[in-house]
């Protein structure tokens, strides 16, 4: 007898159902999956046998045959356990249910409990556009699930307790939707940019950065405060949005680096310098998203800047330019999302020194050179605000007058991040403007344009340079309340340019 039991496989950020058939005939004793499956898979044939036998069912001693169709598509991971052993039982005649428009995942332990699996965030929307009216998934998974509404979800513990639901002896409870709409916040943060003394100048250019989602760069000698001034960023970021928090939940599902049932705050990567691309950009041999696509709309801080493989920093240019990361492969070609803001600090030599008032550099000018140079043109380019960061004096560091707090500078920029929500008609900043909505809605006066003429003439600015400028300066002007561009938000836009005099 042959039966069909539906599940899904997790390809790149979607996934695709996937009918898991057994069958069961005469012959000696043997088990044989095909369809594509890895390791994982292969190695289920021991913990289906000894879960179904833990579960006070019998396996077949005869030749068991189980194909994950359709055959041409990879079959990753641990959650086919459940699905093959239902169909299993079904061959044998041991079960006998409706699996009509009824999807199982799940993988088992050796006593026939289920342990959870990532990507149920993934299966869970596909199968809800599927038609799939019923999904039963690990008990440790039912809340990430349940965020998919339209869609009934079964929480399942163990094996034995998902037999005796579908054969009516015991009825499991559906697990009730909850969207995180009123629990979308983040995080308090660790340091108050009230706690951070002076560098005004950088905390208007953070404020700017989280208002249009622009990429920044903080340079300055050592223990100016780069590092400070961009954990306190995370402070100030907007509330996420219902859209978002799915997306993100998502992701990190199928990255596996979902700690609670979803994503309630924007998220903050900071990995190190020794990072490789692949760990950065994503990818191996089954494609999954790397530290640009886990801070998709959040923060990306590469503190030690140059430091970085200059074959790590060039593979920032394309989703710094288009918002997504492609990742081929000979399996196939994945895109991943990857608007996220781009936080940096440097130093400007390898001394750190350069330029300081109370310390000397000691570094060659060839050294400094060579040093300025790791990081690229085109790729400096692509960072829409310039900021020095430079020592406090000891009056500043000790200064005992307060400063604003990170709770009143988000709350400007939430502000400014609903002008845009309404101009764009989504969730949309500033910075992701494509050049017809740059011409739309940064429009200039004939002032502004002769400021912008004498700017790019005097500091050889590139055209894409313009385009960012304009962008900033539209930020600028939402800050201030203000629907045209004026000559003062130009102005104050080109001060955060690198100038090449």
């Amino acid at each position: 007898m042959i039966s069909k039991v539906f599940s899904a496989a997790v390809i790149g950020l979607d996934a695709e159902l996937i009918e898991v058939e057994a069958d069961v005939t005469n012959g000696l004793p043997n088990t044989i999956i095909v369809g594509l499956p890895d390791t994982a898979v292969q190695e289920s044939k021991e913990r289906v046998k000894t879960a179904i036998k833990n579960s006070e069912c019998s396996y077949p001693q005869t030749r068991v045959s189980v194909n994950l169709a359709p055959a041409d598509v990879p079959k990753l991971g641990t959650h086919f356990d459940l699905p093959i052993a239902l169909a299993i039982l079904l061959a044998s005649e041991q079960l006998s249910f409706n699996n009509t428009n009824k999807l199982f995942l799940g993988e088992l332990s050796l006593d026939g409990s289920l342990r959870g699996v990532p990507g149920v965030l993934a299966v869970a929307l596909k199968a809800k556009s599927a038609g799939i009216s019923e999904l039963y998934v690990p008990q440790a998974n039912a809340s990430e699930a349940a965020l998919v509404d339209g869609i009934t979800i079964y929480a399942v513990k163990t094996l034995a307790e998902l037999l005796k639901h579908v054969l009516a002896a015991s009825v499991l409870a559906p697990t009730e939707s909850v969207l995180p709409e009123t629990v979308l916040q983040n995080a308090i943060p660790i340091l108050d940019m009230k706690d951070v003394a002076g560098q005004e100048m950088a905390k208007r250019a953070l404020e700017i950065a989280a208002g249009g989602s622009h990429n920044i760069l903080l340079s300055g000698p050592p223990g100016s405060g780069k590092t400070l001034l961009a954990r306190a960023m995370s402070g100030i970021l907007p509330n996420l949005q219902l859209e978002e928090s799915l997306e993100l939940t998502k992701i990190y599902s199928i990255a596996g680096k979902l700690a609670s049932s979803f994503i309630s705050s924007r998220p903050v990567r900071s990995p190190h310098h020794t990072t490789s691309n692949v760990a950065l950009v994503g990818g191996g041999a089954n494609p999954k998203p790397g530290e640009i696509t886990l801070s998709h709309r959040g923060i990306l801080f590469l503190d030690e800047f140059p430091e970085f493989p200059r074959n790590v920093l060039e593979a920032l240019r394309q989703p710094l330019e288009d918002g997504v990361v492609t990742v081929s492969r000979a399996s196939g070609s994945f895109t991943f999302p990857a608007k996220f803001t781009l936080v940096a600090a440097q130093n400007p030599c390898p001394c750190g020194y350069l330029g300081d008032s109370s310390k000397q550099c000691v570094c060659t000018p060839s050294q400094i050179f060579k040093y300025q140079k790791k990081v690229s043109g085109p790729l400096l380019d692509r960072i829409d605000l310039h900021v020095e960061v430079p020592r406090l004096p000891f009056e500043k560091m000790h200064n005992v007058q307060p400063a604003e707090s990170s709770a009143d500078i988000k709350q400007r920029v939430e502000d400014v991040r609903r002008v845009q929500q309404k101009r764009f008609g989504k969730a949309k900043t500033n910075s992701e403007m494509n050049l017809v909505e740059i011409k739309q809605f940064c429009a200039v006066g004939q002032q502004e344009e002769e400021l912008l003429k004498q700017a790019m003439k005097r500091y050889n600015f590139s055209g894409r340079s313009l385009h960012r400028i304009l962008k900033v300066a539209r930020t600028i002007a939402d800050l201030a309340h203000s629907e045209p561009i004026t000559a003062t938000h130009i102005a104050e836009a080109i001060q955060y340019r690198p100038k090449a005099e």
